[in-house]
């Protein structure tokens, strides 16, 4: 029998509110020695230059994990208001595993108020043949209902950081999310992992309050924005703080977890190394601004090099007001200090020039990959927006705004053998296997959009601004930039590639809350004849049997995406 080890990640329950700004920590226990301070691209017996797409160790440990929703009551930056939380927090518990170990996430829905079914995703996570654990409602499951519970089982083939979220409604940005650290190799040393860091955006309203103006009048300005899960408001609320040691070398594991602001990061007077996107190790490279859009992550590290200048220093996460208003623009700072004692920083920021921009210029993955120059199918979806006959914005991908079922998830008509789909399930079927799919996303308007696939790595191709044009536009298929999140530029295109390597029902979509919720979003049917051995149907049949149950005798209506 394969070793288990159980982390009651219960007892981290609210930890996040009780002591703002700090960072989890739990004793990891290896079933190798990892690395050290010096050989951070060494693991166990593998390194950095071991293909993780083809190759990952065989751990044989499984950690194990309770997780439990509820509602709560919280002031994060002083002012209270109703949430959501896991495990009692805000951002709920990180969960710790090593490269190539199983992970098994027991999730109890104890939400109290009505209409709250739930799910959690494992953003960035392939889920590679375990499509069934991907944790999106009307996709891959039903919701799970208040009072029951599901578990998710998958196997970390990749390494680095990431993040889980609610893929129910607006939950994610209710509270529901938390930190995934998978322990690897990585291309950069550094002395001290700090673990996650959530740039959130928050309002003083919940967000399904907020979905209503979203609805009929586009994107609300929000009142605040978190780092880690706290910030000040007018005389309230607690900053984010952490001491540095001198000259020592910290790793900083960034996610954007905000419904609809594109932030820049920094640290005054201090140098980032960048070291993986998303969960793709990449070539380091230097910045002093790094751009980071809704659902994206960064691996930085930052060395303590600056006590002489200062003794503290500004944080700061700036939304960027070209996509992104924010009432508290200016204030969204934590404080990084030197020594023991917390003082006000009096340092400046950067300059930066106010703008949406992605990283891709920077990012050169580590593992070089070459995309085919022959895909099976081209797919162009162009992204556009318009009222719906209730007179609400619906966002749409290719003439079609995403409407599926919570109680008839696409994975349930699979196995029921549907093999054709209504249009506003916004399939597009991918029935070979090992096959390049290109996908070119391109929109008139002058909003930059967030584009998250499921179930697999990206490549991108080619991303700008002004139309696409196959005849005058280079795609870069010589081991172009790769991860799962990137932006689709204001009045511009994205090319994408992909391969039919994993089987299942994948969802992509624009990951500003209000626009999935909106409809902005498509589904992939890969490898729709081996979809079904791979799933469990009593599991899947039983949660939507009591979810089934849960939204009659409720009388609950969707009115959203499903997603």
């Amino acid at each position: 029998m394969a070793p288990s080890i159980r982390y009651m990640a219960s007892a981290l329950a609210g930890l996040a509110t009780a002591l703002p700004g700090s960072f989890y920590s739990l004793e990891r226990r290896d079933a190798c020695d990892g690395n050290t301070a010096s050989t951070r691209s060494e693991w166990c017996d593998y390194s950095i230059d071991t293909d993780y797409t083809t190759e990952v160790p065989d751990t044989g440990v499984t950690r194990e994990y309770w997780l439990e929703m509820t509602d709560v009551t919280v002031a994060p930056d002083g002012v209270s208001r109703s949430a959501m939380a896991v495990n009692g927090s805000i951002p709920g518990p990180t969960l710790f595993a090593d490269w190539g170990d199983t992970v098994v996430v027991h999730v109890t829905n104890s939400l109290t108020t009505s209409q709250n079914g739930t799910s959690l995703h494992f953003h960035g996570i392939r889920q590679n043949y375990t499509n069934e654990m991907d944790g999106v409602s009307s996709i891959t499951q039903c919701p799970t209902a208040p009072g029951d519970s599901i578990t998710y089982t998958w196997r970390a083939t990749q390494y680095g950081s990431t993040w889980y979220h609610s893929h129910f409604a607006l939950q994610a940005w209710q509270g529901i999310f938390g930190g995934i650290v998978i322990n690897g190799p990585s291309t950069s040393d550094y002395d001290e992992d700090l673990g996650m860091l959530f740039l959130n955006d928050w309002d003083h309203s919940t967000v399904d309050e907020l979905y209503y103006e979203a609805e009929s009048s586009g994107p609300p300005t929000l009142d605040n924005g978190l780092i880690n899960g706290t910030n000040t408001y007018d005389d309230g609320g607690f900053r984010y703080n952490v001491s540095f040691t001198s000259e020592t070398s910290y790793r900083i594991r960034l996610v954007n977890g905000a419904v609809d602001t594109h932030f820049k990061f920094m640290i005054d007077n201090h140098t980032m190394t960048v070291m993986a996107t998303d969960l793709v190790p990449i070539e380091p490279y230097n910045t002093t601004v790094l751009d980071i859009g809704m659902g994206q992550r960064y691996d930085i590290v930052v060395t303590a090099d600056q006590a002489s200048t200062a003794d503290a220093f500004w944080m700061r996460a700036i939304p960027q007001s070209a996509c992104s208003e924010n009432d508290n623009e200016n204030d969204i700072r934590g404080i990084v200090y030197y020594g023991n004692t917390i003082s006000t920083p009096s340092t400046s920021a950067y300059d930066y020039d106010d703008s949406c921009e992605d990283e891709t210029a920077n990012i050169v993955p580590y593992l070089s990959k070459t995309v085919g120059s022959d895909p099976s199918l081209t797919a162009d979806e162009p992204a556009t927006v318009a009222f719906n006959s209730d007179n609400l914005f619906r966002w749409y991908m290719n003439s079609t705004t995403m409407v599926v079922d919570w109680a008839d998830p696409t994975i349930s008509q699979i196995l029921n053998g549907t093999t054709t789909y209504d249009d506003d399930d916004a399939v597009v079927s991918l029935p070979d296997a090992d096959e390049w799919v290109y996908v070119v996303i391109s929109t008139t308007m002058a909003i930059p959009h967030p584009i998250h696939l499921h179930g697999h790595d990206f490549f991108i191709l080619a991303q700008g601004t002004g139309t696409y044009d196959s005849d005058s536009v280079t795609l870069t298929l010589d081991n172009p930039p790769r991860r799962d999140t990137a932006m689709l530029p204001a009045s511009g295109y994205l090319v994408l590639a992909f391969e039919t390597d994993n089987p299942g029902a994948w969802l992509m979509h624009c990951h500003i809350g209000w626009h999935t919720s909106e409809g902005f979003a498509m589904q992939f049917i890969e490898r729709y004849d081996e979809i079904a051995a791979l799933t469990n149907s009593t599991t899947l049949e039983n949660t939507c049997s009591t979810w089934t149950a849960y939204q009659e005798e409720y009388s609950i209506e969707q009115e959203d995406s499903g997603v």
